[in-house]
C-alpha cells in the first residue's frame, strides 16, 4: 500500500514513487509527469537556521551503529574494498542505453550479512560523474526511487534533467535493489498467467469470488518460489545494508541520499541502522513508518479518495455526487464488463486502475475525464490503456516484473497477515474513507501476502536515529499515494532535532520536481550547502 507497487494481478496495489508517476508518460501525450504550483508568499524554505549539516565528517556525529547492526559479522575486504568496474550502459528490458554520460557496473553484496563469506548477489549501479569543480565535490548523491520494486537503473536517467543542480557538486549514482531488475530481479507468474489473472474479482462478493481470489494469491507466491534463497534476503533492511556498502566502494565518508515514496522508508531504515554514516538524506512522498499494513491501506484510501475529490471539484462536481457516479459505474462493471478497442474488457478492477493512475499528476486529469466519459458511453479503451500502462504492460501484451519484486520485498519485510473475516469486518469503514477506493484497498490487505512463502519479519519499519545529522522530510497535502500526514509521523520517528519537515501545498505523488520554486530551491540548499529550513517550513 503505502509504498507499495501496483498488484500484479490488476493494479490495485497502487505504485509510489517516481516510478509510478513515470507511468503516465505511456498513455499518449496528455499525460506528464510535472505539476505545475508557484511558491506562495509565505518562508521561502530557507529556513532561519543558516547552520550548515556537515558534509563528509561523520566524526560530528555518533558514529556508533544500532544494536541490530552491532550483531552482526564485519563484512570482508574482498567485499568493502572491491572496484567496481565503470563501463558504458546497456539497454534493459524497459529502457533504451542512456547515452555516453551515464556509466554502469555491478557492485558485490553479501546474499545474507549475518554470513558475509557465503554466496554474494551482484546488484547493478547506474551514475552520471559531477560537471562542477572536482574541488567542489561533496560525493555521491545516491537515489531510490520508491515502489518497492522500481529500477533506479531505468528511472535515473529519465529524471536526470530535474536534479541538474545538484550534479553540478555531486555524482549522481542510483541501483536496482536486490531482487529488481538487473539485480536477480524476480519473474512469479508469465505473461499468459498475468493477463488470465486480470478476471480475479479483487473485491469478491461470493464464495467462489472470494476463493478464486486467495487462490490466485496462493499460486503467486508459489510461482516466486523458483526465486530460491533470495526470496528471504530481499528485504528492506537488507537493501539498507546494501547502500551503506555502496557508500563505502563508492569512497564516501557519508550516505547523502534522495529517496522518494518507499524509498522514504528505506532512507528512514538508513539513518536508523547507520545514524553516523547518514549525511544530507532528503525525503519525498513520505511514507507513514508507523501504521502497520491495515493503517497504511487505510491511508492511501484516504489519500487517492482526497485525490479524486480534487479532481472533481475542478470540473465543477461535488464530490460526493461525483463519487456515487463513478461508484455505480464499477458496480456496473462488476456484473457486466465493457468492450474495448483492442478486444480485451474492461472489468471493475481494471477500471480502478485505470482511474488511480490519473490522481499522481494534476496534468494526468484530462485523460480521467475523457476515460470517464468514453466508459460511459460504453467504451472501455481508454481506460484498459490507462491500466495497462500503469500495470507495466506494453503493446504486445508483455508485463514488466516490478510488481513480483514490490510483492517479495514487501511480504518479506512485513508479517502481518490478516485473514479473510478479519477484513470483512474492517470493510465498512473501508467504504466510509473511500466509496470508490476503500474495498479494493480494504481486501488487499488480506489478499496481498496471503499463503506467502517466507515469513515477515516487522509490524512497522524502525526509523528512529538518535544522533543522525538533521534529515529533511518534505509533504505534499494533495499526495494520493503516500499521503501527507505520513510526513509529520516520519519526522517525529527519526526523533528531536533529526526529522525536519517541509509541507508542499501541491496535487500529485512527491514535490521535489514537480512545479514549485519554493520546495526545489529549499531542498537543493539542503543537500548542496547543508542548510536545512526551519521544521514546519510551508510551501504554497
Amino acid at each position: 500500500m503505502a509504498a507499495q507497487e501496483a498488484h500484479a494481478r490488476a493494479g490495485v496495489r497502487t505504485r509510489t514513487g517516481q516510478g509510478a508517476r513515470a507511468r503516465t508518460l505511456a498513455v499518449g501525450a496528455v499525460l506528464s509527469i510535472g505539476l505545475v504550483a508557484g511558491c506562495g508568499s509565505g518562508d521561502d524554505g530557507g529556513g532561519s537556521d543558516p547552520k550548515p549539516s556537515p558534509a563528509g565528517n561523520s566524526a560530528s556525529r555518533s558514529a556508533s551503529s544500532t544494536p541490530s547492526a552491532a550483531k552482526l559479522p564485519a563484512l570482508p575486504s574482498s567485499i568493502t574494498g572491491q572496484r567496481l568496474g565503470w563501463g558504458p550502459c546497456k539497454s534493459t528490458a524497459s529502457a533504451p542505453a542512456p547515452g555516453s554520460d551515464w556509466q554502469c557496473a555491478t557492485l558485490k553484496a553479501p546474499l545474507d550479512y549475518a554470513k558475509p563469506d557465503g554466496p554474494t548477489i551482484g546488484l547493478a549501479l547506474i551514475r552520471a560523474k559531477a560537471r562542477g569543480d572536482r574541488s567542489e565535490r561533496i560525493g555521491s548523491l545516491l537515489f531510490n526511487f520508491g515502489g518497492p520494486g522500481g529500477s533506479g537503473v531505468d528511472l535515473l536517467p529519465a529524471f536526470a534533467p530535474q536534479y541538474a543542480k545538484l550534479r553540478e557538486r555531486y555524482d549522481l549514482v542510483s541501483f536496482d535493489p536486490r531482487g529488481v531488475a538487473a539485480s536477480q530481479g524476480m519473474r512469479c507468474r508469465s505473461d499468459k498467467k498475468t493477463q488470465a489473472a486480470e478476471s480475479v474479482d479483487l473485491t469478491p462478493d461470493t464464495a467462489q469470488e472470494e476463493a478464486a481470489y486467495f487462490k490466485d494469491a496462493t499460486d503467486f507466491g508459489q510461482g516466486c518460489r523458483k526465486a530460491g534463497a533470495l526470496l528471504g534476503h530481499v528485504s528492506t533492511v537488507e537493501a539498507a545494508r546494501d547502500m551503506d556498502l555502496m557508500r563505502q566502494v563508492l569512497g564516501d565518508d557519508e550516505l547523502h541520499y534522495m529517496g522518494v515514496s518507499y524509498g522514504t522508508e528505506l532512507g528512514g531504515v538508513y539513518a536508523h541502522l547507520f545514524p553516523g554514516k547518514a549525511g544530507r538524506l532528503a525525503l519525498d512522498a513520505v511514507v507513514d513508518p508507523t501504521a502497520g499494513r491495515v493503517g497504511q491501506a487505510e491511508n492511501q484510501a484516504r489519500g487517492f479518495q482526497r485525490a479524486l475529490d480534487n479532481y472533481l471539484k475542478s470540473r465543477g462536481t461535488d464530490p460526493k455526487k461525483g463519487s456515487r457516479e463513478i461508484e455505480a459505474l464499477l458496480k456496473r462493471l462488476d456484473k457486466k464488463p465493457l468492450p474495448t478497442s483492442g478486444g480485451r474488457e474492461l472489468n471493475e478492477s481494471l477500471a480502478t486502475t485505470g482511474i488511480a493512475v490519473t490522481l499522481y499528476s494534476k496534468n494526468s486529469w484530462p485523460a480521467l475525464t475523457r476515460g470517464l466519459q468514453d466508459a460511459e458511453k460504453g467504451d472501455g479503451t481508454a481506460l484498459l490503456a490507462l491500466a495497462d500502462s500503469y500495470n507495466d504492460r506494453d503493446a504486445s501484451g508483455h508485463y514488466g516484473t516490478s510488481s513480483h519484486s514490490q510483492r517479495a520485498i514487501s511480504c518479506l519485510d512485513d508479517k502481518a497477515r490478516p485473514t479473510a473475516q478479519q477484513t470483512k469486518k474492517q470493510l465498512a469503514k473501508f467504504r466510509e474513507i473511500s466509496p470508490v477506493f476503500g474495498a479494493y484497498m480494504g481486501w488487499d490487505t488480506a489478499g496481498w501476502c496471503h499463503d506467502w512463502p517466507v515469513a515477515g519479519q516487522w509490524e512497522d519499519p524502525q526509523v528512529s536515529a538518535p544522533g543522525a545529522a538533521p534529515v529533511l522530510v518534505v509533504g505534499n497535502t494533495g499526495d494520493p499515494a503516500t499521503p501527507y500526514e505520513g510526513a509529520r509521523r516520519m519526522a517525529d520517528e527519526l526523533g528531536k532535532g533529526v526529522g525536519v519537515e517541509l509541507t508542499w501545498k501541491g496535487e500529485g505523488h512527491g514535490a521535489y520536481g514537480s512545479g514549485s520554486s519554493c520546495v526545489d530551491s529549499a531542498v537543493n540548499r539542503y543537500l548542496l550547502e547543508g542548510r536545512i529550513p526551519r521544521d514546519g517550513t510551508v510551501c504554497s
